[in-house]
């Protein structure tokens, strides 16, 4: 730039002269200016100063000195205010500078991924509603003072901002691929930059592009993940196509009944598709990229024999319709190293049911973390996606909407139902869970809400009510403002409900989620008189649960109270 911006005491200077004062009322000039290409104009960031929440934390045990200390996190929640940084343009001719119209940023939760056009007229960024029910993209035009949103992706529940969505400006912003939900469906739209207009939808149907991996202007194709589109297989399946974004041709590049991952030839022609499932090995395949033909299949695990041989057990899919029977739920049984077909055997649940992904193995491996070790002390265990979680379309995901404590459960007791006919062995009368973090949430939830079901649970840092969370997180989910739903939600609330054994536990130096929570719930437990188990970690942070000694303690726990095979 030939000019030169600055903020110095609160004011801001151009090329030495200052041309507005500090904005005062709570507001302050910050950031670094963003000029325009032409070097006429720039924006600068004005932002409130309110104070961020802080969680406070004692190390008990320090490594370095016999006395505790005392630590602080930075750590917004739930219904606290937020700073938001809103551009303002300034002129080096002295026009006067334009500020974003109140009505196109109302409740602001964030604003991300400013820029200027290369006419250096039109300026961009995104805007993301607190509660996430409108997402944004809103363009300035400098030179006419014309304020739009280009793109106003809306939704009365919620847009999953953080996970199921892309965008790519094409040709300096006259396109934009958009990935939107609209339709129910995460899809691929191309979207006309100038009127916001919608040119083409590229992707449709009962399915979802999960991720756009790659975009070639030049040849104008997209790469993607998409899952669900061969109805013949596990929806969650990662699969890749090639979309063309004149016609939105899809051209499927792999085609193997499993979860895949791709590398490409050096010179990008072809490339090496892997693909397995938790119960068949890796296949690897030789593909070109013209047309996703398959040249040859160069490698394929074999001598499952062997394993099976030395006491593995393969683990097992099964599929069983949801609650109201719309959807399929899909899940996983692993069995013991020495399983004895003549026993019955306690069955445990590993859950984790945040909305933001699925979980249940869809790769092939050997080992599956806990859950095998948990299976190897007596137990069957098993793992699935319930209803409220994502990569099934919006439908699926939104009826975690203001119900984060329902965590499928429904949909679990019933798949684990019709599971224990396949396999008799599974013991429905001595039915464990256990979870970390949402996990934990959703654990304790399941003896709350499901006693007669779920006999025992472990539950590892868990958020048990959303308020005491993280921001962004739980409103992504719960919405804003906080209203009674949140108490509805908050295990604390409905503890007087425990019937089942419980073991809490959780590391006091917990910066993901606020151990503070897990304490709410033992003080609660303590208040109404009930019998539980906890452990607080001294320095341990998030996750602990999973560590070699209270892996130990969590199946000591479930032996105590489920037994072992009989």
């Amino acid at each position: 730039s030939m000019h030169t911006a600055e903020l110095k005491d609160g004011a801001l200077f151009l090329d030495g002269e200052k041309i507005a004062d500090a904005p005062g009322d709570g507001w302050k000039w910050e950031g670094t200016p963003m000029w325009s290409r032409d070097s006429t104009r720039f924006a600068v960031w004005k932002n409130t100063s309110h104070p961020v929440h802080e969680v406070h934390f004692v190390e008990s045990a320090p490594k370095d000195q016999l006395q505790p200390k005392h630590l602080t996190h930075r750590y917004p929640k739930p219904g606290d205010k937020l700073n938001n940084a809103v551009p303002v343009i300034f002129f080096v001719d002295g026009r006067d500078p334009i500020e974003v119209k109140p009505e196109l940023i109302e409740d602001p939760f964030s604003f991300r991924k400013f820029g200027w056009r290369a006419d250096s007229e039109r300026f961009v960024f995104e805007f993301i509603e607190r509660g996430f029910g409108s997402f944004r993209v809103i363009e300035i035009n400098t030179e006419t003072g014309k304020q739009r949103a280009l793109i106003d992706e809306t939704d009365e529940k919620f847009v999953f901002v953080f996970g199921n969505t892309f965008r790519r400006d094409l040709k300096g912003g006259e396109e934009v691929l958009w990935l939107s939900e609209r339709d129910g469906w995460n899809h691929l739209y191309l979207i006309d930059g100038k009127t916001g207009e919608i040119i083409r939808q590229l992707t449709n149907g009962e399915w979802i592009v999960r991720e756009v991996v790659e975009v070639n202007e030049s040849n104008r194709t997209a790469i993607a993940k998409i899952c669900g589109h061969d109805k013949e297989q596990d929806p969650y399946c990662i699969h890749f196509a090639k979309i063309d974004l004149d016609t939105g041709e899809l051209i499927h590049l792999t085609d193997g009944d499993g979860t895949h991952e791709l590398s490409w030839s050096p010179d990008g022609s072809h490339f090496l598709a892997k693909w397995s499932r938790v119960d068949h090995p890796p296949v690897h395949e030789i593909r070109r990229f013209s047309d996703g033909k398959k040249i040859a299949t160069i490698a394929e695990a074999k001598g499952l024999e062997s394993l099976e041989k030395a006491g593995w057990q393969k683990p097992e899919r099964f599929v069983a319709k949801c609650r109201n029977d719309e959807f399929d739920i899909h899940g996983v049984i692993f069995r013991p190293v020495d399983f004895d077909p003549e026993k019955s055997y306690p069955v445990v649940e590993a859950i984790y049911a945040g909305p933001h992904g699925s979980f249940t193995p869809k790769n092939w491996r050997i080992r599956f973390g806990g859950m095998d070790e948990m299976a190897d002390a007596g137990f069957i265990v098993v793992k699935l996606d319930g209803l409220g979680t994502n990569y099934r379309g919006k439908k699926f995901q939104q009826v975690a909407y203001k119900n984060l404590i329902d965590s499928g459960l429904p949909d679990r007791v019933k798949w684990m139902q019709a599971a224990a006919k396949q396999v008799p062995q599974m013991d429905l009368e001595r039915v464990g869970i256990y979870g970390g973090s949402a996990g934990g949430q959703s654990t304790l939830a399941a003896l709350l809400t499901h006693p007669d079901f779920y006999r025992a649970g472990a539950a590892d840092c868990g958020c048990h009510d959303n308020r005491m969370d993280k921001i962004w997180w739980n409103e992504q989910w719960m919405d804003w403002p906080i209203g009674e739903h949140y108490e509805e939600n908050s295990n604390v609330t409905h503890i007087e409900k425990l019937r089942g054994n419980l073991l809490l536990t959780v590391g006091e130096l917990d910066k993901n989620v606020d151990p503070a929570s897990t304490l709410q719930v033992v003080d609660a437990l303590i208040k109404a008189d009930r019998d539980f188990e906890f452990i607080l970690v001294p320095g341990a942070g998030h996750g602990v649960g999973e560590s070699p000694h209270l892996r130990r303690k969590r199946i000591e726990f479930f032996q105590r109270h489920l037994g072992g095979p009989e």
